[in-house]
């Protein structure tokens, strides 16, 4: 498999991507050890790999402006707009809420092609999401993944009450599940324990869940992290 400054081509990428009927194990051994497949439409590789430590803080810069109204607008231009448009460079992706009330490039601050964001009530990590951060990392080069809860989650909230929700709502309350296990015996607010619990939980499941994603983070190329979005206050917190 052939590859740019250590991401993986974006037809091979896709093409493994698809294979159905072998294990993981085999896949993840096609992905990361042939290179027999010929160089065709490739992602060119990324001029300016941006660090995991720097992406963090741009990300918390640009919330830091935002929480201060003194935002910058960055990258939203016309120009902009233009560049993008032949190549993506995010410098971080996101796994955050499908709330309404956390548009990541807004509460960082960024703009166009900035940021690689995967959005699903409850931040839940599913293989679909898995396949889309893979994408974002292998092939895009991007270096930073946050998992991006957030206060008075509805669907935390819906997962807290133990009732039968109606139709596919169910699949979003059982992804949240063991996230409620780990904070039984918890005596503060029950609903912010289990946000918190659930945003840990879902780093540690996308990292659990994708030899791409573990390969990239035992070589140093990839850093995921958990952080709480105040909904009252605009404020992004860093969740060890």
């Amino acid at each position: 498999m052939s590859r740019i400054n250590g991401f993986i081509g974006r037809r091979n990428f896709l093409q493994m991507a698809g294979v159905l009927g072998i294990t993981a194990a085999a896949v993840s051994d096609r992905l990361w050890n042939t290179e027999q497949v010929a160089v065709a439409d490739v992602h060119p590789a990324n001029p300016n790999p941006v660090s995991p430590n720097e992406a963090l803080r741009r990300l918390l810069d640009g919330n830091q402006r935002f929480i201060h109204q003194k935002r910058k607008y960055p990258d939203q231009s016309l120009e902009r707009l233009r560049l993008v448009a032949k190549a993506q460079y995010p410098f971080a992706s996101i796994l955050g809420c499908a709330d309404s009330r956390v548009p990541a490039e807004i509460v960082f601050d960024q703009g166009l092609g900035d940021l690689f964001v995967v959005r699903v009530a409850g931040n839940l990590v599913s293989d679909t999401v898995i396949g889309s951060l893979e994408y974002s990392t292998a092939v895009l080069g991007s270096q930073l993944i946050v998992v991006l809860g957030h206060k008075r989650c509805g669907a935390v909230a819906e997962a807290i009450k133990n009732e039968p929700p109606p139709g596919r709502i169910s699949l979003i309350v059982e992804g949240i599940k063991p996230s409620i296990e780990r904070v039984k015996l918890t005596t503060g607010d029950i609903t912010q324990d289990v946000v918190i619990a659930n945003i840990q939980y879902q780093a540690e499941k996308l990292q659990e869940s994708s030899i791409i994603l573990a390969k990239s983070l035992s070589a140093g190329k990839l850093k995921i992290i958990g952080a709480c979005y105040d909904i009252d206050t605009g404020k992004v917190n860093i969740i060890s």
